[in-house]
């Protein structure tokens, strides 16, 4: 399967991205419905801008992308013909984990112990039950990840030779647009800039350290390999989004889904995540949220990425990315 030409398919008058010409450095790009793009390097006559510092003003500088997106006598080019790259350069990534009650419900079930005297369905009920509980009670759960996992929404992914059971998780992710620190749940959605899609891999084999129990989980072994976060196409502004608690997580790999969840199944949603992260951290403009991904992942369905896989993930409204698995050389 050969990768698809960039789309300039997503909800709204516009959506910024990273772009760039062959030969050519990467420039901020305003996106708009039928695939023309404006380079906002000259039309904000800054040539070395770039997407995070428009994010960096981003109260400032959404007035004017909307008023540049109906200005049809600008230099516009067509997107045909340019790379898309990711469409931020992050400061930092805050991950959460085990946020879909299905794909929980779904992992508990099918790691309970041989002698639970449970049926299947007395074992989902009883589980689903304390995933009430927890969206209602408890805390998220979000680590960080590193920058350099962050790759373009069409490039290739490199499957690490060490890595022995690589994974998909598709994810709908926030991008921060003014620093926030300790802002309450009601407000939180105010400093969301847009959205755009994340597909967060994992290495199942290195989750859990086998040396050292009690200590738990490796996310830096098993999540930030190079390139392991394609990230994009585009930042779709969040006005542009009705409901971020209503979209739909789509992954198809070689054509077959494998994932397609609507994120009301999320337990714990953007606002309470970005608050509850901004209690602790202090978020700044062009940092991603990544919302956690639904169920359908390869540990479902027993099988893993290989080379020459091709992922393509969607969420409404925001387009698609569509990436290829390479194996590393490890010659």
């Amino acid at each position: 399967m050969k990768p698809a030409a960039p789309s300039a398919s997503f909800a709204g008058p516009f959506a910024l991205g990273t772009l760039s010409a062959p030969g050519q450095a990467p420039f901020p790009g305003l996106v708009i419905p039928g695939g023309r793009v404006l380079d906002l390097r000259s039309v904000l006559d800054e040539p070395a801008l770039t997407s995070r510092e428009i994010l960096d003003d981003w109260d400032a500088a959404l007035p004017r992308l909307h008023a540049l997106a109906d200005d049809m006598d600008r230099a516009w080019q067509p997107l045909e013909g340019l790379r898309v790259h990711a469409p931020v350069e992050p400061r930092q990534i805050f991950q959460s984990g085990a946020n879909y009650r299905q794909h929980v419900i779904d992992l508990e079930v099918a790691h309970r112990s041989p002698d639970d005297p449970r049926t299947v369905e007395e074992a989902r009920a009883e589980i689903a039950a304390v995933m009430d509980r927890r969206a209602a009670e408890d805390l998220p759960y979000v680590f960080i990840g590193l920058p350099s996992t962050v790759a373009g929404p069409y490039d290739d992914v490199v499957l690490p030779a060490w890595a022995e059971q690589p994974d998909w998780e598709l994810e709908l992710a926030a991008v921060i647009a003014r620093p926030a620190y300790r802002v309450p749940v009601e407000e939180a959605l105010s400093y969301v800039a847009g959205y755009t899609i994340a597909n967060d891999l994992t290495d199942r084999a290195t989750v859990f350290r086998r040396d050292m129990k009690a200590i738990g989980t490796d996310w830096l072994r098993s999540k930030n390999a190079p390139g392991f976060t394609p990230l994009g196409p585009w930042i779709v502004p969040a006005s542009s989004i009705a409901d971020p608690g209503d979209l739909r997580v789509t992954l198809k790999l070689n054509g077959d889904t494998m994932q397609d969840e609507s994120t009301k199944d999320m337990l714990f949603g953007v606002a309470r995540l970005v608050s509850y992260i901004s209690q602790t951290a202090r978020l700044l403009p062009g940092d991603l949220v990544l919302t956690g991904s639904p169920a359908g992942n390869g540990m479902h369905w027993g099988r893993l990425l290989r080379d020459g896989d091709v992922m393509e993930g969607s969420v409404t409204g925001l387009g698609t990315q569509r990436t290829r698995c390479v194996a590393e050389d490890a010659s």
